[in-house]
């Protein structure tokens, strides 16, 4: 038998050249664990974050990327600073200018769409333009620009792997001809996992208690504590039952979200034999990431073998949409269409600031979410400047909510 070996596969024309849009975040980091594993086949190119300078110029200094961006100008100016001071060559870039330009370099391949929220989606639209492999972690994008975004994808021979474990999940189970819709392979339906999040089995006088503190503790994985809330409220499950629907061209009535409070199964596809598949593995993002880089082909990714005898059992449950209406909203705003995915987006980002901040409680955030979508009409999302408007207005609709207390 052959041994197996770290990097089966080698790179005929040199190493694929990388861009890392938000470096810093926990995403971000777990890609360059995954590349330094594999400094044959990726380099860095391109590197950015938003005012973490220190931990940039760490990052700067180990990778040796061609470009730094800060899309913060003042951060950007203090990084620039600390790497002349200690002699690095890498130039420095600001805004969303030099965002968009790190995601369309010509020495660049691959792009880890990384960056948090809304401002993640102009430099991931800038990759798919440049017809990179557009590798997705940030949902957003999705959410808000779903048909553009992916037009823009066909539009430009782009590939777009999903980064997010679930979404990635689904992808592995699949075939590889499922382009040509569900249906056409024999798909009933996608179940889409979720933790539940830290507060999966607390009342609703007791969510109305939870901090910050409580909610950036997520049970299984390390997140940010934007995405780390979000899975406390299952907003994130939200959002990535939008993701799903684009990327896999289904509806919302064809994707089941289940409750797995182990985080061992990361999603399901269901066929019309009865068979499902299942996609396994440890609570850890450098697996979906090394898919994803690699694919496809596979390649180490750090992450240690799955003992199912250690973990012995996997529960199943039914989502609560009545404790946690931040994923019926999300289910009815996909319904809607149009804009209303990208006001929900908004209102959500607003109503968690907030919240981090201790000026809005846990269980306001989906009530400021749920009256900005009454507040603020959904409209035809047909071009971005009709999306962007619509994000603002809800932006604004939803501070003056959290500004007049609501609860």
């Amino acid at each position: 038998m052959t041994e197996a070996t770290d990097t089966p596969f080698e790179i005929p024309h040199g190493p694929v050249g990388v861009t890392v849009l938000g470096a810093t975040g926990s995403i971000g980091a777990s890609t360059l664990d995954v590349i330094a594993r594999h400094p044959a086949i990726y380099r860095v190119v391109a590197l950015s974050g938003h005012r973490q300078v220190e931990r940039l110029v760490e990052q700067c200094l180990r990778f040796a990327p061609e470009f730094a961006v800060c899309a913060d100008s003042d951060a950007a100016q203090r990084l620039a600073v600390q790497l002349k001071t200690v002699g690095s060559q890498t130039q420095v870039l600001s805004g969303s200018e030099g965002l968009a330009q790190i995601a369309s370099l010509p020495q660049v391949d691959q792009v880890m769409a990384a960056i948090v929220g809304a401002a993640g989606l102009f430099p991931a639209l800038a990759a798919a333009r440049a017809g990179k492999r557009v590798l997705l972690a940030n949902k957003e994008a999705l959410v808000m620009s779903g048909q553009i975004f992916i037009d823009e994808v066909r539009r430009h021979n782009a590939e777009l792997l999903p980064i997010d474990s679930e979404h990635n999940a689904i992808f592995q189970c699949l075939p590889v001809d499922c382009a040509e819709g569900l249906d056409e392979v024999g798909v009933r339906r996608i179940l889409l996992t979720a933790s539940g999040g830290p507060f999966r089995n607390a009342s609703r006088e007791e969510l109305a208690r939870v901090t910050p503190a409580q909610a950036c503790a997520h049970p299984n994985w390390r997140m940010g504590r934007k995405i780390s809330v979000d899975s406390a409220t299952m907003m994130n499950k939200g959002l990535e039952l939008i993701e799903a629907c684009w990327l896999f061209d289904t509806s919302p009535e064809r994707i089941q979200v289940v409750v797995h409070p182990q985080s061992v199964i990361h999603s399901l596809v269901e066929y019309i034999d009865g068979s499902v598949l299942a996609q396994l593995g440890n609570p850890d993002m450098r697996t979906p990431i090394a898919h994803a880089m690699a694919w496809p082909q596979r390649m180490a990714s750090g992450v240690g073998g799955l003992d199912l005898f250690d973990i012995a059992r996997l529960d199943f449950s039914e989502p609560d949409m009545v404790r946690f209406p931040c994923l019926r909203l999300a289910y009815e705003a996909m319904r809607a269409g149009g804009t209303a995915p990208a006001i929900l987006n908004a209102a959500n980002e607003i109503a968690v600031q907030a919240f981090l901040d201790e000026r809005l409680s846990f269980t306001a955030i989906p009530v400021v979410i749920e009256k900005t979508l009454e507040t603020i009409s959904s409209h035809e999302a047909s071009e971005l400047e009709v999306i962007m408007t619509d994000d603002r207005l809800a932006r604004g609709a939803a501070e003056q909510l959290v500004a007049e207390g609501v609860s």
